[in-house]
This record gives C-alpha cells, sequence and structure tokens, in this order.
C-alpha cells in the first residue's frame, strides 16, 4: 500500500462520512416518519402474503362441488295429435317426440355447519329433480333443499355425512376494503378444489341482476363452475358468494361478482329458519330522482329515491307516506340513491316502527312507519280516484312542453283503454324535438299531477307551468300513467 496515499484516503473518507453523517440523520428521521405512517394504517390493511398455501390447505375441505340433473323431453318433429290407444300412428308420434334425457348442471358450495349445511347459487340446483354434493374427499351425497331467494340468487341444501363437517365462518364484508387480498376456491369447467386469488376490485355494484344487488367485484379469476363458491379474505372467512361474470367470451376476463356476506349471512339465517326469505316491505313504487326532478321539486340535490305510487293499505299509506314524496333516510340511514332503498328496507325487521324523513312541499318532513312483511310472490299497486270523465272535451296545445292534450272523455278512454277510476289529462299529441319529446312522451300517456298537484283539465296544467316560471323553474314535474304503470318525469319548459 502507498503510504502517502493513505492519509488521503482517509481525509476523503472522513469527509464524506461527515457529510453522510448529516444526511443519515436526515434518513432516520424519514424512515421514523415512514414507520409511524404505516403504524397508523388500518389493521385490515395486510400485505400479500409469500404464499397463499396454508390457507388453502385450511380452507379447501369446506369447498364443495355441486352437480344437479334435471329431467328434459325433447320435442323433435311435429306435435302429436290426440291419438286413440289403437291408433297405428300412435308409437310413431312416440318415438318423434323423443325420449327424456337428463340435464346437468355444475357448480360449487361451501360448507357452513359441521351437521351438513351448504351455501350454493340458486342458479346451480333451480329445478333440480336431484343434486349431489361431493366432498374435497370425493365422497358423494344427497342433498335436499332447505329453501332459495331468487332475488339474491342463494340457496341452502342439506347432507347428511354421518360425521362431522369443516365448515367455514362468516365475515363482515362490509369491513372489506378495495384492494384487499381475497381468495375463491371452487369448481370452474367441473376441475374441483381450484383456488384463485386477487384483490377486491368495486364495492357496492349494482349489474342489473335483482333488486337487492350490491355486489363486490374481484379480479380472482372465476369462471363457469364457480357459482355459489365462497369468496375468503386473508382471515379464512367468507365475505362473498360468486355469482356472476363480466366476460364477452365466457371465460374469465378479470371482472367477477360475488354476493356480500352482510347479505348472505342474513337470508342464509332466514332460509334455515324459516325455509323462505322475510323481508321488510314499505308498499311504494319508487323511481330515481334525476337533476331535474330535484331542481322541480326545490331538492338540492339529486338524491333519494321518489316515490311514484303508494300501495292501498299497506304500511307507507298507514304511516303517511304520499306520491310525490323523496325519501332522504330511512330508520337513520341515508339513502343516497333510489335502488338503496329496497334494500334498507327487506333489511328492516318486520313489525318495527321506523323514522323516515321525506322531502315534501320543499322542505324536509319525519314521518313513523310500521314495516310490513313482503309478499314475494304476489306485488300490489294502488289503483284509486273516482271516474270523472269530462261532459265536453277541453282541448289544448302546451307549447311550453310541446303536448296536446285534452280532458278525458268516454270516447278517450275507448280509443286508449284508459281504465274506468283513471283521472288526469290525456296526451293527443307531442311534437318532435320536444322537451316532452326528449322524455319519450307519446299519446296515450295521462298527466295525472303537475308539480303534485292532481289536474284535469289542460287549463291547469297550464297555470301549474305559470307558477313555475314564477318561481324560476327550468322545468316542472309531471306525474305521468302508462298502462296503468306511473312514474314521475321532469319536463324543461320551453323558454319564452
Amino acid at each position: 500500500m502507498n503510504s502517502e496515499r493513505h492519509p488521503q484516503a482517509i481525509a476523503r473518507t472522513g469527509w464524506t462520512a461527515g457529510r453522510f453523517s448529516t444526511a443519515a440523520i436526515f434518513l432516520m428521521g424519514m424512515l421514523l416518519a415512514l414507520a409511524l405512517a404505516l403504524s397508523s394504517l388500518p389493521a385490515s390493511a395486510k400485505s400479500a402474503p409469500d404464499s397463499f398455501a396454508d390457507l388453502a390447505d385450511r380452507l379447501l375441505p369446506s369447498v364443495v362441488n355441486i352437480s344437479s340433473t334435471q329431467v328434459v323431453r325433447e320435442d323433435r318433429g311435429p306435435q302429436a295429435p290426440q291419438l286413440g290407444p289403437d291408433s297405428p300412428f300412435r308409437d310413431f308420434f312416440n318415438r318423434n317426440q323423443g325420449a327424456p334425457r337428463r340435464a346437468t348442471s355444475l357448480g360449487s358450495g361451501f360448507i357452513i355447519s359441521s351437521d351438513g349445511l351448504v351455501v350454493t347459487n340458486n342458479h346451480v340446483i333451480e329445478g333440480a329433480d336431484e343434486i349431489t354434493v361431493t366432498l374435497s374427499d370425493d365422497t358423494q351425497h344427497e342433498a335436499t333443499l332447505v329453501g332459495r331467494d331468487p332475488k339474491t340468487d342463494l340457496a341452502l341444501l342439506r347432507i347428511d355425512a354421518k360425521r362431522e363437517l369443516s365448515a367455514v365462518p362468516w365475515g363482515d364484508s362490509t369491513k372489506s376494503r378495495v384492494g384487499d387480498w381475497v381468495v375463491a376456491i371452487g369448481n370452474p369447467f367441473g376441475l374441483g378444489g381450484t383456488v384463485t386469488a386477487g384483490i377486491i376490485s368495486a364495492r357496492q355494484r349494482d349489474i342489473q341482476q335483482g333488486p337487492y344487488d350490491s355486489f363486490i367485484q374481484t379480479d380472482a379469476s372465476i369462471n363457469r363452475g364457480n357459482s355459489g363458491g365462497p369468496m375468503f379474505n386473508m382471515n379464512g372467512e367468507v365475505i362473498g358468494v360468486n355469482t356472476a361474470i363480466f366476460s364477452p367470451t365466457g371465460g374469465s376476463v378479470g371482472v367477477g361478482f360475488a354476493v356480500p356476506s352482510s347479505i348472505v349471512s342474513r337470508v342464509i339465517s332466514q332460509l334455515q329458519e324459516y325455509g323462505q326469505t322475510r323481508r321488510g316491505w314499505l308498499g311504494v313504487r319508487i323511481q330515481t330522482v334525476t337533476d331535474e326532478i330535484a331542481e322541480s321539486i326545490g331538492l338540492d340535490s339529486a338524491r333519494g329515491a321518489l316515490v311514484s305510487s303508494v300501495t292501498a293499505d299497506g304500511p307507507a299509506e298507514k304511516g303517511g307516506i304520499q306520491a310525490g314524496d323523496v325519501v332522504l333516510e330511512f330508520d337513520s340511514k341515508p339513502v343516497d340513491s333510489m335502488r338503496e332503498l329496497p334494500r334498507i328496507v327487506a333489511e328492516t325487521d318486520i313489525g318495527k316502527s321506523v323514522p323516515v324523513e321525506v322531502w315534501r312541499d320543499e322542505r324536509q318532513q319525519t314521518v313513523s312507519i310500521m314495516i310490513g312483511q313482503l309478499d314475494e310472490e304476489v306485488p300490489v299497486l294502488a289503483s284509486t280516484g273516482p271516474r270523472g270523465d269530462a261532459v265536453e272535451p277541453e282541448e289544448a296545445t302546451i307549447d311550453d312542453l310541446g303536448v296536446s292534450v285534452t280532458s278525458i272523455t268516454k270516447e278517450m278512454r275507448e280509443q286508449f283503454s284508459l281504465p274506468d277510476d283513471l283521472r288526469g289529462v290525456v296526451i293527443t299529441g307531442v311534437e318532435p324535438d320536444s322537451s316532452a319529446a326528449e322524455k319519450s312522451l307519446r299519446p296515450g300517456d295521462v298527466i295525472v299531477e303537475v308539480s303534485q298537484e292532481e289536474v284535469s283539465s289542460p287549463g291547469q296544467i297550464a297555470e301549474k307551468i305559470r307558477e313555475a316560471r314564477e318561481a324560476d323553474r327550468s322545468s316542472v314535474l309531471l306525474k305521468i300513467n302508462r298502462n296503468g304503470d306511473r312514474r314521475f318525469v321532469a319536463v324543461r319548459i320551453k323558454r319564452s
């Protein structure tokens, strides 16, 4: 070593060390701040595990494969005529009608109790004559149907395995966050015991599959045959039931949907106890509050659920809810959009008295409603009011809306097949490119209310439009009856 160069090296090193000493202190401070920030993250925000193997080993015994069979008779050839037992053509037509065949459906499920309760999708077993559950050890057991709920696409089965089975617990899907890791286990394409992993991509998805849609979206691979299988969090708890996929190809493209456990656990508990669901019932028909509707009734923003009709003698009518009310809060739960109300009502205990905040007459009011039980089979809608035909027809053109209207007469009822008890003003013509045309109004539609007040003559409509102009509103709220279906429509007032 050159001893003459060594002191310089030490000096440089010493200088460098002194400089980095200051930097090191700054870096340590930054690391400490980062550590404190990380420590403040929710405990549920877990990093990806090195492996899912331990979790899979623990959960696989609780996941089952489900096959259901249904006897289907395929028609071939013409429909057989009514033939006597001695007809020579009887055997010919019987042969051409085809022999019964057995159609098979494959899906997944999971065990929720050691004595053999199994959860799956309703569409996996719907219409089945036989249901077979195959456990992880390949043993097969005939299953009986405990109950099913088509509206959430859930079903509960029971098997008798003559031994205790490995069951999985429910998790709380409301605590799951977008970005959390999840594991799906199921029977895709008949390949049982398949484990896939991904993250929660979104929550509360409405995919137009039912009135209570609030799906968890995931990018974990879900394919045909995964239906009814569980979605697990990293604690091994079921937070969803894999139900649907979005796929232009029929295979996984990273967009799958699961019914959240917050809905599943309640439905399954009712199926177990009653064999059917018991949902709360309000007795209203509702629609979305648009920006135009909100402006026309003086509401600060497009929110809540607009009541378009109220069922006669239903809980809502008895509690004082009226057509035209906007439900803003139900049982202390905010109703941000129309589709939230059916789910909130359905999950409310039957017989419970709840406060309901509504927007009426441009102010917020509170009514108390005693929740009834929903009749799943026969929805009932109200139809009230005297006939009230005009003796002489009153006709007019409402230029501000772009419609021609007339009072209801006997001839109008016959022409447009209007019921005897319907009151209002009939639309007889709609101008192209008008505000009414934009809202798809058409001849035969009946204007029942304007600005939430009943009308029976064109003059009353004109008066309500004048009042809206004076209130500096750009649209007016119409209640329209079309073939018995009533809904509110906000129509722009033509600028003068």
